[in-house]
């Protein structure tokens, strides 16, 4: 690889100047980002602790010290699964930890919390209608209002995070992941209950229990990340066309697929005479179909990096063999990995971010969305990449 360490460009792509000297002088300027999105992530994370309190309360009182504490240690094992293939998902292109532990925490806590406060509604009319724990009432929980209500729940914190976040939101893989993060919280506290209620049944660890792993833990922990998904990949689609206004639109359409399949997963023990048949014949092929669309999305970001970056390696920025290395998977691991032999693995693994952030931000140029501070997110990247240019200095060359 051609040594470029000490290369300082000016670049003027569509009109929107930047040099080593000019992006210096906008990082002065004040970010305005700063403060709102701050205090917004502060009061929300300080709200949703509240919210996680209180359905641990509620869980404690319904379940029992005992059961809960061993429904805890189960329903740790499918959560740490799923949050190892989303991380999967967000590796290209990561998003800020604050919001997925946002998403965590909304998916746990309040979509959790808006469920029951409904579900608690709902049996209220229907014991004042004379059908509490009847056939008809079991069934429209299940399968009309469960779906609605938990998508809704789920959704709105996707959509929450699209309008605080709209500066790092890019597309629909960042609707995926934290469409998947809010799932699997929500699926974390749910199996919480789940799993609470078969062991007290069972007293202790027995057959119920070991049904209830089998069917939440081993065969379906996705089932609720394949659902909001649909939904995250509206919003993705969202934050590429439109701004908060225009978002509900798409929120209201990826609610429409969300609610769709979760109600048709919810009505199976209805009408499959084979659960496990239904299961191997239909939700694994949709779920493989699932696994399928998220890697060709992130192939296209893989592409869209390598579009963007080669618009700065034309003014000089990069050279083509980076641009190369920069947008494929395997050329970032050898690249990282050289560094890394020559003690500079840390420095490259941030310019590798830099320059990722970068060629997305190119795209928010791209599409006019610069009234939401590309152009300045632009010139503070810029100069962060000279920065780690003069860190690497010492790099030899890469043959």
């Amino acid at each position: 690889m051609p040594d470029t360490a000490g290369a300082v460009p000016s670049v003027a792509i569509n009109s929107y100047p930047v040099s080593e000297q000019s992006g210096q002088e906008r990082i002065t300027r004040p970010v305005r980002r700063t403060a709102a999105t701050v205090l917004l992530a502060s009061l929300g994370l300080v709200v949703l602790t509240i919210v996680i309190l209180l359905v641990a309360r509620y869980l404690l009182v319904v379940l029992g010290p005992t059961a809960l504490t061993v429904a805890l240690l189960l329903a740790t094992i499918p959560l740490v699964g799923v949050l190892l293939f989303i991380r999967w998902i967000d590796r290209w292109e990561p998003e800020p930890r604050g919001a997925l532990l946002f998403a965590l925490l909304w998916g746990a806590g309040a979509s959790v919390l808006i469920a029951l406060i409904f579900s608690g509604v709902t049996r209220h009319y229907e014991a004042l209608a004379g059908l509490a724990g009847s056939g008809v009432a079991t069934f429209f929980e299940t399968v009309v209002q469960a779906p609605i209500i938990e998508e809704f729940a789920k959704g709105l914190g996707i959509l929450l995070i699209l309008w605080v976040m709209r500066r790092t939101f890019d597309g629909p893989v960042d609707g995926v992941v934290y469409a998947a993060t809010i799932a699997t919280g929500f699926a974390f506290t749910e199996n919480l209950q789940y799993f609470g209620l078969a062991i007290n049944h069972d007293g202790g660890l027995g057959s119920d229990v070991a049904q209830t792993f089998l069917l939440r833990a081993i065969l379906s922990p996705f089932a609720h990340v394949m659902f909001t998904a649909c939904t995250g990949v509206l919003l993705g689609l969202a934050a590429q066309r439109t701004g908060r206004l225009g978002a509900i639109g798409y929120f209201v359409l990826g609610l429409v697929p969300a609610v769709f399949l979760h109600s048709f997963w919810n009505s199976a023990g209805y009408w499959a005479t084979d659960w496990y048949r239904y299961y191997f014949v239909v939700q694994v092929p949709l779920f493989l179909l699932a696994i399928a669309g998220v890697t060709r999305l992130r192939r296209l970001e893989q592409r869209l990096t390598r579009a963007r970056l080669s618009e700065y390696a034309a003014a000089g920025w990069f050279t083509g063999s980076e641009v190369n290395l920069l947008s494929t998977a395997a050329g970032r691991q050898q690249v990282i990995g050289w560094a890394a032999r020559h003690g500079l693995g840390r420095p490259y693994r941030m310019f590798v971010r830099d320059a990722t952030k970068l060629a997305f931000t190119r795209e928010r140029l791209v599409n006019g969305r610069d009234g939401i501070g590309a152009s300045l997110d632009e010139a503070v990247i810029l100069a962060s990449i000279v920065k780690h240019r003069r860190e690497l200095a010492a790099l030899p060359p890469m043959h």
